[in-house]
């Protein structure tokens, strides 16, 4: 087989010549000027982003933020902490959060919060202490009791979530509880109205972070009690009038378009300062010219790849941190078994071969679309660790560069043969072979990059084809892989880490989040040793992890493509905004000097 010398830049540009003789009249119709991207981007420097904004002018008095979510879907609308599934709940939820603890440096949680924890090693247990006089945006007050009614509602047996874990049952009596065995959590104990003591089976490092089963929101008992544990993701006072403890309350509610909220008089920190909150769902293709006129204060979620048509503008000031996510591609290698509530790997599985799966890793030319396509907003990763998590993060690991004569030296050594000439592969077996892979639906450039990366796999012989022979609509997209539908043998997707840095809910025996469905004793073995209680040495920990990140990029049952760089367009009229991962601002704080975004 002969490699083609395919360039990614003549790639995208038939690409978008195709598309523009199809839609050029779509466009005039509905009033859409370039977006930017259609040419290589330049190199950036992402360490001189801002992460605050700079403002001196006068504030008006109140006033409503725009907010652009930018999404290519609906979003679902599970405003529950316990229950949601994805980031765009997620970025709704975080102006009306319920989250207990701040953190600081090192993403450590700090007694800035409405809670803060005193941890006992000796005994294993953790005491929750949180202030009085905290209110609920209902002017309930915050009690204990509602520090402690998510631990039952994810470990209920009728709970319909995805966070009933390996790090819940850490939780003395949460696996009693869950089997109906027990009543109640055995090892939550109620100290008094603002003191809750938390036992657990053992204690690790990542109890600092927010990990080993320790919850980080409260959830409103007053007000959900009443509605049973199975009906709760479809209750209204999920859905329509959640009851929160953050800066804004819930108004209105336009399901899978748009958000209204109000600034909540009860918030423990004081009312903000401006009236209302305004988001609305706004799709990838028409953001830019969004910000550009002037209707959106803020833009989440915004895409990287559209960075060009923003960086200019006047009325903006761009943002940009070091994401805490990364991009990856992920095979299918099993099923999750709902009974046992743990993977179950399938030596059988098509992409069962690591020889495979590392040649299609080393096939796929991520260097070149980071340089061309991002401009080095993303970068080619190594690590399923990202490097902000900078303790634990292997900054010695090649991970999968870019050879694809090694891709063909690794199918030819596994015997993945072209026996009939026609370029492609056969299996071991002399069987057509052919790879299934799913990818979420974007804009115009998201269909070049995955036709430029289907190119380089057919490069190396292998038959790949997408899922459906499409992208797929991102809700539709996680649906198909957490049901581990039979037409997805690889999938293209990322995961945000959060701020806890240990892997063990997101790849774990039992963690339901572990798509690729891999498991193994050695995986069980690593993962324990990152959060064993021996771990409290950060040397021990430290080589834990790298332990842990050199055996998975051996086995590759996943393998990380970019590291990613967040960026946030801010209208000028906004003040004091800061999005520092340590010294970050209080929505609470938030100012506007205009009574409408500047155009």
């Amino acid at each position: 087989m002969k490699k083609k010398n395919w360039s990614l830049l003549a790639m995208l540009l038939v690409f978008m010549l195709v598309l523009a003789a199809c839609s050029e009249d779509k466009k005039k119709e509905d009033g859409e000027t370039g977006k930017g991207g259609d040419k290589p981007t330049e190199k950036v420097d992402t360490s001189a982003f801002p992460v605050a904004v700079e403002n001196n002018d006068e504030a008006i008095k109140g006033g409503t933020l725009e907010v652009a979510l930018v999404n290519d879907s609906p979003f679902k609308g599970i405003f529950s902490w316990e229950l949601y599934e994805d980031a765009y709940d997620k970025e709704i939820m975080d102006y009306a959060s319920n989250s207990l603890f701040d953190t600081k440096e090192d993403f450590l949680l700090s007694d800035t919060g409405i809670g803060s924890i005193k941890v006992d090693t000796d005994n294993k247990k953790v005491t929750v202490k949180i202030k009085k006089d905290v209110k609920w945006s209902d002017g309930e007050p915050l009690t204990i009791e509602d520090v402690i009614y998510p631990y039952e509602i994810i470990g209920h047996k009728d709970y319909t979530g995805i966070r009933y874990d390996g790090d819940f049952k850490n939780i003395v009596g949460a696996s009693e509880y869950h089997s109906g065995k027990a009543k109640t959590i055995s090892g939550l104990k109620k100290i008094d109205d603002q003191t809750l003591e938390i036992s657990f089976k053992k204690l690790s490092p990542a109890i600092y972070n927010g990990g080993d089963g320790l919850w980080g929101y409260a959830a409103p008992k007053h007000y959900l009690k009443d509605v049973a544990i199975k009906d709760l993701i479809k209750s209204d006072k999920i859905r329509k009038t959640p009851v929160t403890l953050g800066a804004f309350k819930f108004d209105k509610i336009v399901n899978g378009e748009s958000v209204q909220f109000l600034a909540n008089e009860h918030y423990w920190k004081g009312k903000p300062k401006i009236d209302k909150v305004v988001l609305t769902t706004v799709p990838s293709t028409q953001i830019s010219e969004g910000l550009k006129a002037g209707k959106y204060d803020l833009a989440t979620s915004f895409k990287s790849t559209a960075y060009d048509s923003v960086k200019d503008l006047k009325n903006l000031t761009v943002l940009g941190r070091p994401e805490l996510a990364y991009s990856y591609i992920g095979f299918k290698l099993g099923k999750w078994d709902s009974k046992k509530g743990e993977n179950v790997t399938d030596p059988n599985a098509k992409m069962g071969d690591v020889k495979l799966r590392q040649a299609f890793a080393y096939a796929m030319d991520v260097e070149q679309v980071a340089a061309e396509y991002y401009g080095g907003l993303r970068t080619r990763a190594n690590s399923l660790i990202p490097p902000v998590f900078s303790a634990f993060y292997d900054d010695s690991l090649t991970g999968f560069k870019y050879d694809p004569e090694k891709a063909i030296k690794l199918l030819d050594e596994a015997g993945y043969k072209d026996v009939d000439g026609d370029g492609l592969r056969e299996d071991k077996n002399g069987k057509k072979l052919e790879i299934k892979l799913a990818a979420m639906a974007g804009d115009d450039k998201d269909e070049a990059m995955m036709q430029f990366y289907l190119q380089n796999w057919k490069d190396v012989g292998l038959n790949v084809v997408l899922t459906t022979g499409r992208l797929i609509e991102f809700n539709s997209f996680y649906d198909k892989v957490k049901a581990d539908d039979k037409d997805i043998d690889v999938y293209q997707a990322a995961w945000g880490t959060g701020t806890n840095p240990s892997p063990g809910g997101i790849y774990a025996r039992d963690a339901s989040f572990s798509y690729s469905r891999f498991t193994s004793p050695e995986l069980d073995k690593l993962l324990a040793n990152i959060d064993s209680p021996e771990a409290i040495d950060p040397e021990v920990r430290a080589k834990a992890f790298k332990d842990w990140q050199n055996y998975m990029a051996e086995q590759a049952p996943v393998y990380p493509t970019y590291y990613r760089t967040e960026i946030m367009p801010v209208n000028k009229r906004v003040k004091n905004y800061n999005k520092d991962w340590v010294n970050y601002s209080d929505i609470n704080e938030l100012e506007l000097t205009a009574d409408a975004p500047i155009k």
